[in-house]
């Protein structure tokens, strides 16, 4: 996968799994992970699909309507891309926390559902549910910040509040910000992640 790596500060570092928007890049949330999580590694990955030239994680057949076929099957290659990545660049693959904005948040929920260790954290600004009747992992303890929008015209609030549910309902130590900006990621809500995030360290 077309992709970016810069290796953390300090050895012990985390490394930040950066996962773009549609229409994103590999490159496109590395000052918000240098906000967040400031001398961490970062992994910056560009999603394989195309719709209409813009780069996507996985398929979808409509707004907010995904081709769940494509999605487990691009999950798996995501999860196995990272593991890959950790051999060839040496950074600590149990180190890694997910930072995702919109289908690239939308992928690191569906990597949570289907493996309970792939992450030790993840920061999800506006995801969907990206995956129903699955059998969650055991996620007791998995830091997860959602970052959401009451007025989201694409993620309806109830569907953050089911997300939540269902990985609260897992194990895992869920912490949901709201704001009031629709579907854009917010500079309070960057704020936001990055106070939660040094809560994690």
């Amino acid at each position: 996968m077309k992709h970016i790596y810069k290796a953390g500060a300090q050895p012990d570092a985390p490394t930040i799994l950066l996962l773009h928007g549609t229409g994103g890049t590999e490159n496109d949330l590395v000052g918000l992970a240098e906000m967040i999580a400031p001398g961490a590694g970062i992994l910056g990955v560009r999603g394989n699909v195309s719709e209409n030239g813009m780069p996507r994680f996985f398929r979808r057949l409509a707004e907010g309507i995904f081709d769940e076929e494509d999605l487990i099957a691009r999950t798996a290659e995501l999860g196995s891309f990272v593991d890959a990545a950790a051999v060839e660049y040496g950074f600590d693959r149990s180190n890694v926390y997910a930072l995702g904005y919109s289908n690239g948040a939308n992928i690191a929920a569906s990597l949570i559902f289907h493996q309970a260790d792939v992450f030790k954290g993840a920061i999800l600004h506006h995801p969907m549910v990206p995956l129903r009747g699955l059998e969650l992992p055991d996620l007791k303890g998995l830091p997860v910040f959602i970052g959401a929008g009451e007025n989201d015209p694409i993620v309806p609030r109830r569907e953050t509040e089911e997300l939540a549910s269902l990985l609260s309902g897992a194990g895992a130590d869920v912490n949901t910000h709201w704001e009031r900006q629709g579907h854009q990621l917010t500079r309070t809500e960057a704020e936001a992640a990055a106070a939660w995030f040094k809560t994690q360290a």
